[in-house]
């Protein structure tokens, strides 16, 4: 094997890596103490079959992932990376402006 091979093997697992370890943290910290988080405690209580229960909401969240996977996919092939975080930004900034007004309507 030539050094380029191993800097393109090198780089391959870095880039494996660093998204794998991107994704699981955040998708991690993002369902910490939800509703779903929340739901599936109650479902296992409730049951008294955890592993049951584990399975179940596994099988959920992996089929959800797939489908913003797959998603994603579909719209890294239509729209351009700047665009596309270009229009999620502006998504962000639309929901944080309804969610405020929504909190200032409560006050009043």
């Amino acid at each position: 094997m030539n050094s380029n091979e191993e800097k393109e093997i090198k780089n391959l697992e870095k880039s494996f890596a660093s998204i794998f370890i991107t994704t699981f943290t955040t998708i991690f910290i993002a369902e910490l103490g939800d509703k779903t988080q929340i739901a599936t405690l109650m479902l296992s209580a409730e049951s008294g079959k955890p592993i049951l229960v584990f399975i179940g909401s596994s099988l959920a969240l992996i089929s959800s992932s797939l489908v913003g996977v797959l998603i994603g996919k579909w719209l890294s092939e239509k729209v351009s990376p700047s665009k596309f975080s270009f229009f999620t930004g502006m998504l962000m900034i639309i929901i944080g402006i309804f969610l405020g007004y929504d909190i200032l309507q409560s006050y009043i």
